[in-house]
């Protein structure tokens, strides 16, 4: 596997824009995001959240067969 690292920005929107030709086609690609950790500006929760909501590793949970609690399940917890 080869590393090719580079840096860039994101626009107005917060969508990675990449202007780098890779010279490969039709290939897959594994892409490895570094945020600094010196950033107040990133809400990370919320970066993890819009994450599992679109991650297609959870789309199972749609199905009605997975929708077997109700609100009378349990008891409320105040932490």
């Amino acid at each position: 596997m080869k590393a090719i690292e580079f840096t860039s920005k994101t626009d107005e929107d917060g969508h990675l824009r990449i202007d780098r030709k890779l010279h490969k086609k039709n290939e897959n690609v594994r892409v490895l995001i570094l945020i600094d950790e010196t950033q107040d500006d990133i809400d990370h929760d919320d970066v993890w959240l819009e994450n599992m909501v679109k991650s297609p590793s959870l789309k199972f949970l749609n199905d009605p067969e997975e929708d077997i609690y109700t609100l009378e399940d349990g008891e409320p917890f105040h932490g």
